[in-house]
C-alpha cells in the first residue's frame, strides 16, 4: 500500500515538474512551425529559475502569468520610505514611483532608480523576496512538523513509531547518536539543539526546493546568501567557544619562534584556517544544491529544444530525459540529506577543534 501510494505521488511529482518548471511560453517557441521562432535560451531559462525575485512565479497558462505579488519596502534618500506590492511594476509598465527592475548591468533583476546624471543606483532594499518567503514557511513548517511529531511522542511514549514519525525518529537519532555524542563528547548537551536545528533546516529546505509545485521549488538553499548566513552562524558559534588553549594555538602556537616572529607565519596560516572553514560549508552547499537545479532544468529544456525536429529525435530525447530527470530527482534526495548531514558533522567538528583542554589535564587523563 505504501509503495503504490509513493509511486503516485512521484508520479504526479513528476508531471507537475515537467509541466510547471518551464514557463509555457517556451512551449509554444518549440512546437510552433514558425521557422523565425526564437530558439529556448537554456542559460537564461536555468539562471531565470534560480535567482531571487520580488514575485512568486507559479506557472504560465495561455500566456498568461499567475504569480504571488510580494511586499516591496525601499527606503530611498529622494522619496524616503516606499512599501508598495511588486504587481505595481506589471501596472505602470515596468515603472512605480520612479523605481524600476533593472534589465541589465551590475544591478540586473534588482529594484533601482535613477539619479540627477541618469546613472542607476540602488535604495535600500528590505523587500520580501521569493527566497526570504520561502524561508518563512519552510520555517513556520518545521516548527509544526516538529511540534506534532512531539506531540505523538508525548502522548504514546512508549509504543513503537511508525511512517512518517518512525522515519523522523531514524533521521534524529542518526544526527543526535552517530554525530553529535561521539564527535563532541561531554560537550555535546550544550551544542546538541543548535546541530539538530541545522541539520532539519538545511534537509527540510533542501527537499521543499525539489517540489515542483508552491510553496517549493525556491532555491533557497541554492543562494549564496542563505548559506554564507548558516557558515556565518558556525563561524561565530565555533569561536565563542573556543577555550585559552584554542586561541594560544592560534595566536601563538608550538612551533619555532623563527616561524612567529618577526614574521607570524604560523600565526597567518592559523586565521587563514579560521576563514576557509565557514568558507567552505558555505561554498559545499551552495554549489551541490544549485547544480541539482540547473541539471533538472537543463534535461527538461531538451524536450523542447528537440521538440521542432523529427518525431522520431524528439519522442526519443524525450523519453531519454524524462527518465533521466526521475533518476537526477532521487539523486538531489540524497543529496539533500547527505549536504545537511555534512554540513552538521563539519560544525560539529568545528566546535570540538575549538574546545581544546589544556595540555596538563590531558596528560593527568593519559596518566589515569
Amino acid at each position: 500500500m505504501f509503495s503504490k501510494t509513493l509511486k503516485h505521488i512521484l508520479c504526479v511529482w513528476m508531471f507537475l515538474a515537467m509541466s510547471i518548471s518551464l514557463p509555457a511560453e517556451t512551449i509554444s517557441q518549440d512546437e510552433g512551425s514558425d521557422p523565425e521562432a526564437v530558439p529556448l535560451d537554456v542559460k537564461e531559462l536555468i539562471l531565470e529559475h534560480l535567482k531571487d525575485d520580488y514575485e512568486w512565479h507559479i506557472a504560465t497558462f495561455k500566456d498568461k502569468s499567475i504569480s504571488i505579488p510580494l511586499p516591496i519596502i525601499l527606503y530611498s534618500k529622494n522619496s524616503g520610505v516606499q512599501l508598495f506590492s511588486s504587481a505595481k511594476f506589471h501596472q505602470n509598465d515596468g515603472y512605480y514611483n520612479g523605481f524600476y527592475i533593472s534589465k541589465s548591468g551590475k544591478y540586473k533583476g534588482k529594484i533601482v532608480e535613477t539619479d540627477a546624471s541618469g546613472n542607476e543606483i540602488r535604495p535600500i532594499d528590505l523587500s520580501l523576496t521569493k527566497n526570504a518567503l520561502s524561508l518563512l514557511i519552510g520555517s513556520f513548517l518545521l516548527i509544526i512538523f516538529m511540534l506534532l511529531i512531539a506531540r505523538t511522542y508525548k502522548n504514546e511514549p512508549i509504543k513503537p513509531k511508525k511512517g512518517l514519525v518512525g522515519a523522523m525518529e531514524i533521521f534524529i537519532l542518526s544526527v543526535y547518536d552517530d554525530v553529535i555524542k561521539p564527535v563532541l563528547g561531554e560537550d555535546y548537551k550544550r551544542y546538541r539543539y543548535y546541530l539538530l536545528t541545522l541539520f532539519f533546516f538545511i534537509f527540510f529546505n533542501n527537499i521543499l526546493g525539489l517540489v515542483p509545485i508552491f510553496p517549493g521549488g525556491a532555491n533557497v538553499t541554492g543562494n549564496i546568501a542563505v548559506t554564507l548566513t548558516l557558515a556565518l552562524s558556525t563561524f561565530l558559534i565555533v569561536n565563542l567557544s573556543g577555550t585559552k588553549e584554542y586561541y594560544k594555538e592560534i595566536f601563538w602556537p608550538d612551533v619555532p619562534v623563527w616561524l612567529k616572529f618577526p614574521f607570524p607565519l604560523m600565526i597567518i596560516i592559523e586565521l587563514v584556517g579560521l576563514i576557509t572553514k565557514p568558507f567552505a560549508l558555505m561554498i559545499r552547499l551552495f554549489a551541490n544544491i544549485m547544480a541539482g537545479h540547473a541539471i533538472v532544468l537543463g534535461l527538461a529544456s531538451l524536450i523542447f529544444i528537440t521538440a521542432h525536429m523529427s518525431a522520431a529525435l524528439s519522442s526519443s530525447m524525450t523519453g531519454f530525459s524524462v527518465v533521466l530527470i526521475i533518476f537526477i530527482y532521487f539523486i538531489e534526495m540524497l543529496v539533500a540529506y547527505i549536504q545537511a548531514y555534512v554540513f552538521t558533522i563539519f560544525t560539529a567538528i568545528f566546535i570540538n577543534g575549538a574546545r581544546v583542554k589544556p595540555r596538563k589535564a590531558e596528560k593527568s587523563l593519559e596518566s589515569t
